[in-house]
């Protein structure tokens, strides 16, 4: 069974964004030494478009085969004029208000989202399924959530977009690995506890 994992960064306080959503203070941290570790480690987490403007446009993808994103994460990219920003992956995108997809790389999912994501998970393969933005769509996918990968940057935003936009519900995960860098980011990864 193929993993989803919920790849997100947050503020120190657990948001993934100002009230609107907006997380552009965050990209201040991605320095060299990050930058290193994003394209070593998790690098089809970076958009098509921002691989080729770094030259990186061959990199393979080493965890994910496909990304799941909500609609205000899909946004962003469709503001700046791209209809795929993952390109190298099979892109699906939660929204019941878009009902019909831009691109033909993207597809819309308008309902039954924990559905598609369980199909998904039971199909063949070693590489899993990128969770990417989306607090309302994290907090409906808590439940099939395998594994969460937080990168938490060393700013405070004190009200926001939390991390789950969900009920409140204990939900447990055992802490993996913890990695540091130079700028103060850390990236903590968790699994489920079953």
């Amino acid at each position: 069974m193929r993993k989803l994992t919920y790849f997100i960064a947050c503020s120190i306080d657990g948001f993934i964004g100002d009230p609107s959503g907006d997380a552009t203070a965050m990209l201040a941290f991605v320095d060299e030494e990050y930058l290193a570790f994003l394209k070593g480690e998790y690098p089809e987490t970076l958009p098509t478009h921002g691989r080729r403007a770094l030259g990186l446009g061959d990199l393979e993808n080493k965890r994910f085969d496909t990304i799941i994103q909500g609609r205000a994460s899909y946004d962003l990219a469709l503001k700046e004029g791209v209809t795929s920003p993952y390109a190298h992956m099979r892109e699906y995108v939660a929204s019941r208000t878009l009902t019909e997809s831009p691109d033909p790389n993207v597809e819309i999912i308008g309902d039954r989202l924990v559905d598609k994501v369980r199909e998904l998970k039971a199909e063949d393969g070693d590489l899993g399924i990128y969770l990417c933005g989306g607090s309302q769509i994290a907090g409906e996918l808590l439940d099939e959530i395998d594994e969460l990968v937080i990168k938490t940057y060393p700013i405070v935003y004190g009200t926001g977009m939390p991390m789950f936009g969900s009920d409140f519900a204990v939900t447990e995960f055992t802490l993996g690995e913890v990695r540091t860098f130079g700028n103060g980011a850390v990236v903590r990864t968790y699994s489920r506890k079953r």
